[in-house]
Parts: structure tokens; C-alpha cells; sequence
């Protein structure tokens, strides 16, 4: 069992400590694999916005932890307290994966464990923390960055990317969309937090969009073009491609390798197919095809990822 520890002092926000909560504090139905236990850490008796909070543990306790989580950090202005980076420091000193949550980066960044690393948070902050710590590289346009041992999310709603994430880095795909159904939330999201700045995600059901995007996942068997989802969807290529990057903050083309990677991904966890017949039931048409864009998203061959996720105990059931 892996422990989860979330630190809370006071000045932290509410949202992503319960987003982190729902996610970490218990097993979706049908999920066998030895859950999370979580662990609230802080110095007595905290408010966090309108709620008063009771920790388990002191700070001392995120030492203990296997990840610790940072949620948003309420005011930007004003420096974390010195017991909270010092504790979060140690934690990571000691092994930890350390995780922040939205704005939570600016502890991270305090600790000094974003030096010399790619990390985000919400997009209205972003600045700030770059003038702040130079020495830190802030991506402002992405959901989450991944550095192995060190994660941060963007604002708010990329929290649940980020959690999302390490679910699936844990236990397997199957698993984290167990917990994304449970949760009605997407599993993945595409494209990066930019979309977010001039204006919303369209969510409408008569988005010229929405019913296009899941009859192109049924089809991705099949050799697709932006001409095929153009005509489909009763518009222009180019108005086609405008709508994608308002979207999903990427081309038609990009989404569609995504889906593919990510059914394939799928598939390899799930099945035992061959890679040249799981090839043939992503569109990629070829094994070698396969490999090649596999390996240049995911980071490892699709042989790699089998062995590394079938390995994992327990599957989820729909």
C-alpha cells in the first residue's frame, strides 16, 4: 500500500485538497489493487477557506510519505511558511514523490525542488513565479509536467489531470479510468491549459465538436483524414482546424495520433494481441509505425510498456 500524505497549513485551498482526497482516499467499485493510504498532515488545527481542518500527523509525517501532495497555495504574495517548505524539502530528501496542486508550485518552487526544472501552474500565475524563481522553467501553456520524482498541474480542474495521472503511472490505465468514471471526469485531457486563457471549452451538445469527437474514436481503426472529420462534421478543413485548437489545443491530426496512442496503450495493457494486429486496430497500419510514434510519445517502446503495466495486480471493471 502506498501513502499518500497531503500537507495543510494554514492559507491553503480547499478545492484541490478535496479533489486530491477524492481521488487518493478510496478505491473506485470493482478496483482490487491494494489502495492508498492517506494521510493529512499539518500543525494542529488549520482553516482551510471556509472549513477547519483536523490533520492526522503533524509536518513531520510527510517523511513518511511515498508522495506528497501540495495543494494550491492561497496567496502568491505572500511567502509559504518555513515549517511547511522545510517539511516538504526533507520529504523529498527522504524519497518522496513530491506533487503540487495549482499553485501549490510556488512551496515546491520555495523548497528549492523546481531549480533547474520544467513545472506550471495556473495559467494567471505563471508569471509570477518565473520573476519570482528564475531559475525555475515555467511552461504556461500545459496541463501538468512530469519529472519523475517532481510533478506540478496547472490550475484548479488540471489538479484532477495530475492526480488522474499518477493513478495511471500506480496502478495502469484500467485502474485510472475507473477512477475518472466514478468521478464523471474525462480520463485524459488533450492539449494544454492556453485554451483555458481567452475563453472556455465549449460544452454544449450542439458544438460542432461534440458529436464528431466520439465517432472518431469508434472509427480509429480506420485511415482518417482531416478531410474525413471535415466532411463529417459539415464544415471546412480550415474552420475544422480552428475549432480543434479552441477545443483541445491541438490539430485534428495531433488528436487523432493521440487517441491512437492512447487506445494503443489500452490494448497492450488489456490484451495479449500482437503489436502488428493492435497496429491494424489503432490505424497505425504497421507495427514499425507503431513503435515509431509510440515510442516518441509515451517514452518507451510498446513491448516496454506491456511488461512494465501488465505487471500490475487487479484490473477495474466497467
Amino acid at each position: 500500500m502506498t501513502t499518500v500524505a497531503l500537507a495543510v497549513t494554514e492559507g491553503m485551498l480547499h478545492f484541490e485538497l478535496s479533489l486530491a482526497y477524492e481521488v487518493f482516499g478510496s478505491a473506485p467499485a470493482g478496483v482490487t489493487v491494494p489502495w492508498y493510504d492517506v494521510l493529512v498532515c499539518g500543525p494542529d488545527a488549520v482553516r482551510v477557506g471556509r472549513f477547519r481542518l483536523e490533520p492526522d500527523q503533524g509536518l513531520d509525517g510527510l517523511r513518511q510519505a511515498d508522495t506528497v501532495i501540495v495543494p494550491g497555495w492561497a496567496d502568491t504574495d505572500e511567502d509559504p511558511p518555513a515549517a511547511l517548505v522545510d517539511a516538504v524539502r526533507a520529504a523529498h530528501e527522504a524519497g518522496a514523490r513530491v506533487v503540487s496542486l495549482c499553485t501549490g508550485a510556488f512551496v515546491l518552487a520555495a523548497a528549492g525542488l523546481l531549480d533547474g526544472r520544467r513545472a506550471t501552474t495556473h495559467w494567471a500565475h505563471t508569471g509570477v513565479l518565473a520573476a519570482r524563481h528564475p531559475q525555475v522553467e515555467v511552461d504556461p501553456d500545459v496541463l501538468y509536467v512530469d519529472n519523475g520524482s517532481v510533478l506540478t498541474s496547472a490550475g484548479k480542474a488540471a489538479a484532477m489531470d495530475l492526480c488522474l495521472h499518477l493513478v495511471r503511472l500506480d496502478h495502469g490505465s484500467s485502474v485510472a479510468n475507473a477512477v475518472a468514471r466514478r468521478l464523471v471526469v474525462p480520463p485524459h485531457r488533450d492539449g494544454g491549459q492556453a485554451q483555458f486563457v481567452a475563453a472556455p471549452v465549449p460544452t454544449r451538445d450542439d458544438h460542432p465538436l461534440a458529436a464528431l469527437l466520439p465517432w472518431a474514436i469508434e472509427r480509429l481503426d480506420q485511415p482518417l483524414t482531416v478531410e474525413d472529420l471535415a466532411r463529417r462534421a459539415g464544415m471546412s478543413s480550415r474552420h475544422l482546424g480552428r475549432h480543434f485548437r479552441a477545443v483541445t489545443g491541438t490539430t485534428p491530426l495531433q488528436w487523432l495520433l493521440t487517441q491512437r496512442i492512447r487506445h494503443a496503450q489500452e490494448l497492450l495493457e488489456t490484451t495479449d494481441d500482437t503489436v502488428d494486429t493492435i497496429a491494424v486496430a489503432t490505424g497505425m497500419g504497421t507495427a514499425t509505425t507503431l513503435r515509431r510514434h509510440f515510442n516518441r510519445t509515451v517514452g518507451v517502446p510498446p513491448d516496454t510498456y506491456r511488461r512494465t503495466f501488465r505487471s500490475r495486480p487487479g484490473t477495474a471493471t466497467r
